[in-house]
């Protein structure tokens, strides 16, 4: 019988085999039909730690036993208020409040809301939002109006607002020139990827680059939102991204790795003026936005046993090591068609060259067909791979991922 499941970013008409995942521990998954499948890319980037972290686990099961689910607005529970005061141990003192929502597109939206809210409730006429070339925020509608244009969402283009485009940073001082002129146009915010964009193609740029467009935003009175739903939690080799360039955002979008990759649950941290311009004895300037499970308790409980984790377990340093191993074999995979050979904290990338670039590339499916027989979950951005694996990784798994990418950049190489 065909499942009725419609997978996301799945084109079934292509018919290709969807394995079924019945067990998964540390950095492995087990299908149905008895194979060991080695997790490359953390299960779409939210598992950190490995699969089924005990203590994880465990938080989980005790939250099972006391409080399932509860109306987030005018009640709280204990764990959604470990996970904020965790936060704001970690995290840079600026950021005071804690919001919670499920997903990194809703704590986007949030980002954009808040910011709009903001200037609204100052009495100031400032709406438009600045964003980066090949960015990806979310597939939610404010977030993909805050994503790049494209196949991803040329469909519901009725739908997306318009926004101001900084160019990529391949040249820094055109992106910086870029901004400053759009700033000067009193926008309401400009929103990143800190120095690595994800679904745009795993492109990497400078600290020094990130750190000039805070300073430019900040000159200009623009609010400055960091979209870490990828880049947090250590994936750079730092808790944020914007660590590696001294910065501070007045909004910080986190999800993914928040529970450890267990369970969905997103927070958007705001400065202090952007909760206080929302404070007030009239309702009508009360910030409008919630979701049915806003700070869901067991997702909470999840969120709290990883930042237990990240206080009492050695992450930076498996981090750290993880990082040093993947820089190793990126710079030793030696093949004629590899070009844009990048890597930054534990997130390694290149290209195989191909004359039709890009997402759609066709050479895209002919590399995941390649990793399905080589048992290695990789999912290539078309002829783009990275690899992106959960922190507890092991050489012989590393190495078999390592080794499912040299075996497979002579595909559809022309004769």
């Amino acid at each position: 019988m065909t499942s009725p499941i419609w997978h996301p970013f799945t084109q079934h008409g292509l018919g290709e085999p969807i394995p079924r995942i019945i067990h998964n521990e540390g950095a492995a998954l087990f299908t149905d039909d008895g194979r060991r499948i080695i997790d490359a890319i953390s299960s779409w980037w939210v598992t950190t730690h490995g699969h089924r972290h005990p203590r994880i686990m465990a938080a989980i099961a005790a939250q099972t036993a006391k409080l399932d689910q509860i109306i987030f607005a005018g009640y709280s529970h204990e764990a959604a208020e470990d996970v904020a005061r965790g936060l704001l141990e970690i995290l840079p003192p600026a950021l005071t409040r804690v919001f919670f929502s499920d997903s990194g597109s809703t704590a986007v939206e949030v980002a954009l809301k808040m910011a709009l809210g903001f200037w609204d409730n100052r009495a100031e006429d400032r709406s438009r939002i600045l964003v980066m070339e090949h960015s990806y925020h979310g597939d939610t509608i404010g977030a993909m109006s805050v994503g790049a244009r494209g196949v991803y969402n040329r469909a519901y283009s009725p739908l997306l607002f318009d926004v101001g485009t900084i160019p990529y940073p391949s040249d820094a001082q055109v992106t910086l020139d870029a901004l400053e002129a759009a700033c000067r146009e009193h926008p309401a915010a400009f929103i990143v990827e800190p120095l690595v964009l994800g679904a745009g193609g795993m492109l990497i740029y400078p600290a020094s680059v990130l750190a000039e467009m805070r300073a430019i935003c900040a000159r200009y009175d623009v609010l400055f939102i960091a979209d870490e739903v990828m880049t947090g939690w250590g994936r750079t080799g730092t808790l944020l991204a914007c660590e590696q360039a001294g910065v501070v955002p007045d909004i910080l979008c986190l999800s993914k790795g928040l529970t450890g990759g267990s369970v969905p649950l997103a927070v958007t941290l705001a400065s202090e003026p952007i909760y206080a311009a929302h404070l007030s004895d009239d309702r009508a300037r009360m910030f409008f936005h919630s979701s049915s499970y806003t700070a869901n308790p067991i997702a909470c409980a999840a969120a709290a046993a990883n930042l237990e984790i990240w206080r009492e377990e050695p992450v930076a340093a498996r981090i750290a090591d993880l990082s040093a191993r993947q820089a190793a074999r990126l710079a030793a995979l030696d093949h004629p068609r590899v070009v844009g050979k990048r890597q930054l904290g534990t997130i390694a990338a290149l290209d195989i060259a191909v004359e039709d670039e890009g997402y759609l590339s066709a050479l895209g499916p002919r590399l995941s067909a390649s990793f399905r027989a080589a048992n290695v979950l990789l999912r290539p951005l078309g002829n783009t791979i990275y690899v992106m694996p959960p922190y507890c990784i092991d050489d012989a798994d590393l190495d078999a991922v390592w080794a499912a990418i040299a075996a497979a950049c002579d595909i559809g190489k022309s004769h």
